[in-house]
């Protein structure tokens, strides 16, 4: 509601520029597809043979019950796991280290047993018939393979884990990162902006996770009026989630769990040496808006590279009510930039470095529409530009011997806001000037992975250097913190159908604040979690808990006060985290369940005035969620529900006192259904998201209103050229007007909320060479 010193320079509005750069967009996407609709069939033949069957991703499965390695490799690759039912039974499996693809992983997994195998639409088929047809197909080593009789999933993933593998986010084909989150209730993405979003963990905000890209830690608590961590989801290959219960190794302030984005690689793209790239394109009939992407990588002896670069243009969008959102246009701009070399020793050495941009008119307030409490002299609408970078080294072993399985990573991110100021008009003052503000975080990690028989210990420690500036005409100043943790995370399956993991870190803080006050705090954090399979292959209990110490945080930028009195100093923040669940697997089917609490004591929540620098609140959020499916191998089926309450002080959360805290959620349901006809290279889907009714809000405040959104694609894969992708969406079928549940201001009756699009038709090409 209150907005405390909203900064930046003049507004502006290129209509006639961003009118040309559609233009060129459109032509540079029409002359990409006629080139790529020119590429011969013999061509197209000779990428196939060099395209990978999975990502190449670390692993490490011990040897062991097959059944129970087979549970390991779906929770490391990301894969469903299909498994003939009396195939593993008496059978151990081969040990698995290193960086590889699913498919390279799973053969060396079953080396020796005689069974075959195929991955096949992010499921991995084990047992069955690698030709069409029934009967028993003959594996290389002349074992018969069985036709395949029961499934199971990715195996059970840990107390709150979250899983997004790259098939899932090839099916989302995502354009924000809301739709990266979609299908999971427990998570909540705020605003319709890419630029104003905010990740909700069971209603927590992600500024208390360890969010990290590509192992690098992201420190971007710049504006409250926008995002945390703008991302392309077209760079990503994975995202991991941990609710609650995060494991040490995980990184410093994990307070309420921790979020993993990892970038795409060349060899997630290449099989072996080679040379390819692709197009994307896609035109939102909605907002007239044009997204495109390129991108080109190479393998060739040890080196590796990869280049992506995406850019949109577009209008603002109309909502269900048909009115034009004001402040909604696109103008964004990202790339990514890899370059790696392996040894013939395994020693691998690279480097990244990804960036974003969006520069448009938004809403003053741009998470939220409009609010009847803004001062006379705003505008309506002003310029943002905000620009978040990353640049990661790291060095690893793909051969690691023995003992010796080092990790050393370094990091620099950076994310920057510029907003134009509008001060109260007084003799001597401009009537407007330029505010920005600026998080950065210089921070890395040396740790070693110690493998044993029955799993592994990572050790390590880690550090990071962070700090908050605001660069303002009256009011300039700057917070720091920096922090040298050391930890330690045992990842075990000391018995059959048993997993257990546990871990710890110390860490040490020196906060300086803008007074240039310095204050030093230690802490310490433990977690443990298990898994038991209290029927092997059937059915899992899974148990979790954590306390955290997570220092002092960082202020937001734009309301760094330089005369805060700090009196003895902020408090640490602390967290409790606990979960309890079960799940169930049998032929395909899967149900599950949690319940789950986070407890935050002291957080840190800064204002501007001079008193309220060491302002801190309590934060509870607890709830549970359910949910099942069934997968029939060319498609699949599932409904999941979360109850999620949240408190402030013990009173019900609101949007504004929760500021980079947490947020009203409620009760959510998902459902998804997708299927691939395989012979005809056509997979269609759909998937609703249901918000009930919200009422437990607090005092003052108007419930929140219940939506319910449909969404439907249909995805072809011409069988002819494989290397050709066209999908076409409808976005909010029934033309739903509605905000999502996470969308600040909506219990505030002065607030209007930023709406969601309304109806959206999408048509999205994609090729590769």
């Amino acid at each position: 509601m209150r907005s405390p010193k909203c900064r930046k320079g003049h507004l502006r509005f290129d209509t006639g520029r961003r009118r040309e750069r559609r233009r060129l967009l459109a032509t540079t996407a029409i002359v990409a597809f006629s080139s790529f609709a020119l590429v011969p069939a013999t061509t197209v033949s000779a990428q196939q043979t060099t395209s990978r069957v999975g990502n190449a991703r670390s692993f490490d499965i011990p040897s062991q019950p097959l059944s129970t390695a087979l549970n390991a490799f779906g929770r490391q690759s990301g894969l469903q796991v299909t498994l003939a039912a009396s195939t593993s039974q008496g059978l151990r499996s081969a040990k698995v280290s290193g960086t590889m693809t699913a498919d390279q992983a799973l053969a060396r997994l079953l080396s020796g047993t005689g069974i075959s195998h195929r991955i096949s639409g992010g499921t991995a088929l084990v047992g069955s018939a690698v030709l069409a047809g029934g009967g028993g197909a003959v594996a290389a080593d002349g074992a018969t393979v069985l036709d395949p009789i029961s499934a199971f999933g990715a195996g059970p993933l840990g107390a709150g884990e979250i899983v997004i593998s790259s098939e899932d986010l090839k099916r989302k084909n995502p354009a924000n990162i809301a739709d990266v989150f979609s299908g999971e209730p427990g998570i909540s993405v705020g605003s319709s902006l890419p630029m104003s979003q905010k990740v909700y963990v069971h209603g927590i905000e992600e500024t208390s996770l360890a969010v990290t890209m590509d192992g690098g830690r992201q420190n971007n608590k710049v504006f409250h009026h926008n995002g945390t961590n703008l991302i392309d989801p077209g760079l990503l290959k994975a995202v991991n989630v941990d609710a609650g219960v995060a494991p040490a190794d995980a990184g410093p302030g994990a307070l309420a769990g921790a979020i993993s984005y990892e970038t795409i690689d060349a060899r997630d793209l290449l099989d072996g040496d080679g040379f390819g790239g692709f197009v994307t394109s896609s035109y939102n009939f909605n907002s007239n808006t044009v997204t495109t992407g390129l991108s080109a990588y190479g393998m060739r002896d040890g080196l590796e590279f990869l280049g992506y670069f995406n850019f949109g243009t577009g209008n603002d969008f109309t909502a269900g009510n048909g009115q034009e959102v004001q402040g909604t246009s696109t103008d964004l701009l990202s790339g990514l930039g890899k370059l790696a070399y392996e040894f013939d020793s395994g020693d691998r050495f690279e480097i990244s470095h990804d960036s974003i941009r969006d520069d448009a008119p938004r809403p003053f307030r741009a998470n939220m529409g409009s609010t009847t409490g803004s001062k006379p002299w705003e505008p309506r609408i002003r310029d943002y530009t905000l620009e978040r970078g990353n640049t990661v080294f790291t060095y690893t072993d793909s051969t690691p011997e023995g003992w010796w399985d080092p990790t050393l990573l370094l990091a620099y991110s950076k994310t920057e806001v510029e907003v134009p100021v509008y001060p109260k008009p007084a003799p001597g003052i401009p009537v407007s000037y330029q505010g920005v503000g600026a998080s950065d975080s210089f921070n890395g990690k040396f740790e070693n992975k110690f493998s044993f028989d029955i799993g592994n210990v990572i050790a390590g420690i880690d550090f990071y250097d962070d700090e908050a500036k605001l660069r303002d005409l009256f009011d300039p100043g700057s917070e720091k913190a920096r922090n040298v943790g050391l930890y330690a995370q045992a990842r075990l399956e000391p018995f059959e159908r048993t997993r257990l993991s546990f871990g710890a870190r110390g860490d040490n803080q020196r906060f300086t604040g803008t007074t240039g006050q310095t204050w030093n705090n230690s802490g310490f954090s433990g977690n443990v979690s298990g898994e038991y399979d209290l029927v092997e292959d059937l059915l899992t209990a899974k148990a979790g808990y954590s306390h955290v110490w997570a220092g002092i945080p960082l202020a937001e930028n734009f309301i760094i006060n330089p005369n805060w009195d700090y009196g003895n100093g902020p408090k640490p923040v602390t967290a409790d985290n606990y979960i309890l669940g079960l799940e169930a697997n049998y032929n395909g089917f899967t149900v599950e369940g949690s319940v789950f609490q986070t407890d935050l004591d002291d957080a840190r929540t800064p204002r501007y005035a001079v008193a309220r620098g060491i302002e801190a609140h309590d934060v509870r959020s607890r709830g549970f969620e359910i949910g099942g499916g069934y997968n029939w191998g060319d498609g699949y089926f599932k409904v999941k529900y979360a109850n999620i309450d949240v408190e402030i002080d013990g009173k019900p959360a609101d949007s504004d006192l929760g500021t980079y805290l947490a947020t009203p959620a409620g009760q959510i349901i998902t459902l998804q259904a997708v299927h691939t006809l395989t012979d005809w290279g056509v997979t269609f889907g759909a998937d609703a998201e249901i918000a009930l009714d919200y009422d437990d809000v607090a005092a003052g405040s108007k419930p929140l209103q219940g939506y319910e959104v449909f969404n439907a694609f249909v995805e072809y894969v011409p069988p002819q050229r494989p290397n050709l992708t066209l999908r076409a969406e409808l976005k909010n079928v029934f033309d739903e007007t509605y905000s999502d549940r996470a969308t600040y201001g909506q219990e505030f009756g002065q607030v209007t909320p930023l709406y969601e699009p309304g109806r959206s038709f999408i048509l999205t090409a994609r090729a590769t060479f």
